[in-house]
């Protein structure tokens, strides 16, 4: 900015969306509408019709955001708080409807003047720079801002900081010599933390039929087995994303969430929505090369996860069993992509090991999270006064899984397809030890991962599965 002695008298404006905050608060609003209730969606080509204005007035109507949460530029915040105290008049002009800019606004108590959407007037590009230009004459302004719609203003002002450009703001702080605060690139890390890559681990169920049918050596099985994982896991990948837009307000508050790429402003939503569309493409095209049941597999896979994102996770029990027929939907799937029977066996002890597993995740949330008794915790079903019978449904869970498996291991089927079935006898008091292992840590505090993704990442957890793998190899041998 100008460092001449009249700077003072000079107003500064600043964009809100992507300047002010690194996100942009129409999606924000459009993914908390939806959560609230789906078929609103049926409602946005109506709304659109009357233009962007109508739309951000329709959402913000219906939504509110909590101003104390979001993930303000701090850098800039500092430099407005400064020259605010130094008697500077600092203005928000935003695109962004007039409840939430007023609402930043006074939880940030340093704008003297607002300027935002109102009524059928959409505050962006041209309309901004007119109302500014009204307001305080051409070069009357310093303006701060960060995007394609702000270069008119750019234009019109007497000085611009440009923060965070996109590509079109960062030619013109370039072409003009601008003063610019960049923010940090994101980094690969970033983009692994998007995609929950850890979280494909989980995929690897999908090879369970194969092994359980004791083709592990066939090619064409490894090979549709290969498959499968790209296509569930591109899959899983843009479900994550899009689960993470429907609780950016809930993640922002919580210890670790908040350091998501989405909840942290890292990445942008536009970003991720691209990306969702792309990882869904790689699904589907990974897919095509599988027989139809496994497509259809994954169809039910998107809309039970999506159910999940909108709505079951917020309900009682149903969303740990929904979890867990999760987890058993990708065992159904490396059946359906490799042509391998699944065993009603299989299925059985998978929704009771996976359930107890799931009630894990709810027994530890309950477990750290702070809230007084009588209330839920955010977005959730569950109160403090749940953990006692959570814990013994997850153990009874976990012993109902070992129950089955043993009474499979005393079945005709086993007699018939393993040589020496008293060889995989040991899998039953595995299946416990992993269990209740898990159980114990989480009693203990000491449970701070996805409890599958521990088990698959815990050494003393791989030692005790390579053993069992051992045994099931030898016993069909």
């Amino acid at each position: 900015m100008d460092a001449r002695s009249d700077r003072n008298a000079i107003p500064l404006a600043v964009d809100l969306d992507g300047t002010l905050v690194a996100t942009d608060l129409l999606w924000e609003g459009l993914f908390i509408l939806l959560k609230k209730n789906p078929l609103y969606l049926l409602l946005l080509p109506l709304w659109l019709t009357g233009g962007p204005a109508r739309l951000k007035q329709e959402i913000s109507r219906r939504v509110d955001i909590d101003p104390a949460s979001l993930p303000y530029r701090q850098e800039l915040i500092d430099r407005l708080r400064a020259e605010h105290r130094e008697g500077r008049k600092i203005v928000l002009a935003t695109g962004t409807p007039r409840k939430f800019a007023e609402a930043i606004a006074a939880h940030l108590g340093i704008f003297d003047r607002v300027l935002a959407t109102d009524g059928p007037h959409n505050m962006t590009s041209g309309r901004k720079c007119a109302a500014l230009v009204a307001a305080y004459g051409d070069a009357g302004f310093d303006y701060a801002g960060n995007s394609r719609h702000d270069l008119d203003v750019f234009d019109a002002a007497r000085n611009a900081l440009v923060v965070a450009p996109d590509r079109s703001a960062r030619r013109w702080q370039a072409a003009h010599r601008a003063e610019a605060m960049p923010a940090p690139k994101p980094m690969l890390r970033t983009y692994v933390k998007m995609l929950r890559m850890h979280q494909w681990l989980k995929n690897a169920l999908i090879a369970v039929p194969m092994v359980l049918s004791h083709e592990y050596f066939n090619p064409n099985m490894i090979w549709e087995c290969l498959l499968a994982f790209v296509s569930f896991s591109a899959v899983a990948s843009a479900i994550y994303i899009l689960n993470d837009f429907f609780d950016l307000a809930l993640d922002r508050k919580h210890p670790t969430k908040r350091n998501r790429p989405f909840a942290s402003g890292a990445l942008s939503i536009p970003f991720g929505m691209g990306a969702i569309a792309a990882l869904l493409a790689i699904g589907i095209a990974a897919g095509l090369f599988l027989p139809i049941e496994f497509l259809g597999v994954l169809l039910g896979y998107l809309v039970v996860t999506t159910a999940y994102s909108l709505s079951f996770k917020r309900m009682l029990l149903i969303d740990v069993l929904t979890l867990a027929g999760l987890y058993t939907i990708r065992v159904l799937a490396g059946a359906a992509a490799t042509g391998v029977d699944v065993s009603f066996w299989l299925l059985a002890f998978s929704i009771f090991f996976f359930l107890s597993l799931a009630l894990v995740k709810r027994f530890v949330e309950l477990r750290t999270t702070a809230i007084p008794p009588g209330e839920r915790i955010a977005g959730r079903g569950y109160r403090t006064e749940d953990q006692e019978i959570v814990a013994q449904a997850g153990m009874a869970s976990a012993f109902s899984s070992a129950l089955v498996l043993a009474l499979y291991m005393d079945s005709p089927a086993v007699r018939e397809l393993y040589p020496h079935p008293w060889l995989i006898w040991p899998l039953a008091p595995i299946v416990l030890y992993l269990t209740m292992r898990v159980w114990i840590l989480a009693r203990r505090d000491e449970m701070h991962d996805d409890p599958v993704v521990f088990i698959i990442r815990d050494w003393r957890s791989q030692i005790v599965v390579a053993i069992g793998a051992v045994f099931l190899v030898a016993g069909g041998w």
